[in-house]
């Protein structure tokens, strides 16, 4: 019996480009060697395929070598928060305060 494949599709953004790649492999394949046969790291560099976080669909995935994939998910390539969201809301909590203050 022939192995059979499924086609997935591998995304990665920043602000100003983004690429999602489609491709064919064998059934039973990894996110994570999704991603190192998508060959993604031509297309930007700074990705090392070896130990970026992924996900798929949005919801990350905590053990992306073990998680297979099945036909027609998208795997994304997860890039450092510039800012931690908590932070954020603080300081803006912070500042929404003072202004009432200031009333």
């Amino acid at each position: 019996m022939a192995d059979k494949s499924i086609v997935v599709e591998v995304a990665y953004a920043l602000p100003y480009k983004q690429k999602i790649l489609s491709l064919t492999v064998p059934q039973g394949t990894s996110m994570r060697a999704a991603v190192r046969l998508s060959g993604i790291e031509q297309h930007f560099p700074e990705v090392d395929p070896e130990s970026c976080p992924l996900g798929v669909f949005g919801k990350a995935v905590p053990k992306p070598d073990e998680r297979v994939l099945e036909a027609g998910e998208r795997v994304e390539i997860y890039r450092p928060l510039i800012a931690d969201p908590k932070e954020v809301r603080k300081q803006r909590a912070a500042k929404a305060k003072a202004a009432k203050a200031e009333e």
